[in-house]
């Protein structure tokens, strides 16, 4: 077997490991799991270590299964949470699983025919039937309080001076979460969980379990939480969630994401989130010391991830769209733009409506510019007009030109530009 440990080892993503993991699974073939809370019906770029984390496992020669929490997503984590969520209801909760199936399909073999193709499982199928008598009669009485009372996700609730303690639906999900890998290991012959550094209580209260209840041995590996090198948190932008959903964040402001990135993070984000060999990223590296100002790292991350949740269109499309902005385009670049995504390249550019009628009959060009406010008055319009500084959708026009419906990006838009950085939008309705 591939050494799938240092793998993430030398990638920075191993946090902690039970002791004889490495070896166990040098010499076996493994069947692993990690858990995907369906809190949205998307899952978001913080979700991408986990995911990451399984495919390397499949790369490895392991049999990956991904579970997604139909049963456990009624309950709710306390990891890493100082008040209790609000609990979904059971309606969406399966619009989120469908959800997350989808996304989790794009990055893991389902279908290879080897044996160690990804599985997907929701823990409700075989949660649904359990009464309450035979789950605390049969499961709970193998954990003491005691146990689970000291686990740092239930620890640091109860100390904290914000908190207002934990409900007893929050106490148990460490058990409901410990039932799902002694479920796995006896039906599935799973002998590994794995996840983030917050879920080792939840991990190890699993192989415990399995321990106790069946004499079992199982074991667990996480990975540490992904941090920005000056603090911030990952994965969220102004905005809010960086998601995987086209729909929730464009391909475009997905591969922006990365593209922003400081060089602190991309020397360790290109190792965390790419397949590339190590020799290709200390290549990387050392070409992007000698040459920060390319930003060849953050370029390279956002195409290994875009290509890798969105497809390599739409990876096209970003850089396209990009280049836009901040480098040499066309006007065919710019009418090749979706809507949305014309929307994102100029978020922040001031507007004005326009009715439709004017662009029917063309709309001269100076009083495009001055009635719409974009410049002060025609005589500043005529003035730039004469220094060849005024464009329509990034195509130099002159005096007398007129705007008509063929102008229209998306059926709606029309882009005006004085120089190079002033921009302005017509909204034709």
């Amino acid at each position: 077997m591939e050494n799938f440990v240092e793998e993430l080892r030398w990638r920075g993503l191993l946090s902690d490991l039970i002791p004889e993991t490495e070896e166990y699974l040098l010499k076996n073939k493994t069947t692993g799991y990690i858990g995907f809370d369906p809190t949205a019906d998307s899952l978001h770029i913080g979700s991408l270590v986990p995911i990451l984390l399984l495919k390397h496992f499949q790369n490895a020669g392991h049999k990956p299964i991904a579970l997604v929490g139909g049963a456990t997503g009624m309950v709710g984590d306390p990891s890493g949470k100082s008040t209790e969520r609000n609990l979904l209801d059971e309606a969406t909760l399966l619009k989120n699983i469908e959800g997350v199936k989808n996304q989790l399909a794009r990055f893991l073999d389902f279908n290879t025919k080897d044996d160690n193709a990804a599985e997907l499982v929701n823990n409700y199928d075989w949660m649904k039937d359990i009464s309450l008598i035979d789950f605390v009669r049969d499961i709970g009485k193998h954990l003491t309080v005691n146990y689970m009372m000291a686990k740092d996700s239930v620890k640091k609730r109860l100390e904290s001076e914000n908190s207002e303690g934990m409900s007893f639906t929050e106490f148990t999900y460490q058990l409901f979460q410990g039932y799902d890998f002694l479920h796995l290991y006896q039906t599935k012959d799973c002998k590994l969980q794995m996840g983030g550094s917050d879920q080792w209580g939840n991990i190890t209260t699993g192989t415990e379990l399995i321990r106790r209840k069946v004499q079992g041995k199982a074991y667990a590996i996480t990975c540490p939480l992904i941090t920005k090198a000056d603090g911030s948190k990952f994965g969220k932008t102004a905005e809010g969630n960086v998601w995987l959903d086209a729909n929730r964040t464009s391909p475009y402001k997905f591969y922006q994401y990365w593209l922003n990135t400081s060089d602190d993070d991309a020397e360790s984000y290109i190792k965390i989130f790419t397949f590339l060999t190590k020799e290709t990223i200390d290549t990387l590296i050392n070409e992007h010391k000698n040459a920060p100002h390319l930003r060849l790292l953050q370029k390279k991350i956002g195409e290994e991830v875009t290509v890798m949740t969105h497809g390599l269109e739409a990876y096209e499309n970003a850089v396209k769209a990009s280049s836009i902005l901040f480098g040499n385009s066309t006007a065919s670049d710019l009418r090749s733009l979706d809507e949305q995504t014309f929307l994102d390249v100029f978020d922040g550019v001031p507007q004005a409506n326009i009715a439709a009628d004017q662009i029917k009959v063309g709309m001269d060009i100076v009083a495009a510019f001055s009635d719409t406010g974009f410049l002060k008055s025609n005589s500043e319009v005529r003035r730039a007009l004469s220094e060849n500084s005024i464009s329509v959708n990034k195509e130099k026009v002159s005096e007398g030109y007129l705007i008509t419906a063929t102008d229209l990006i998306s059926g709606k838009y029309v882009l005006l530009q004085r120089g190079k950085k002033s921009y302005f939008i017509l909204n034709v309705i």
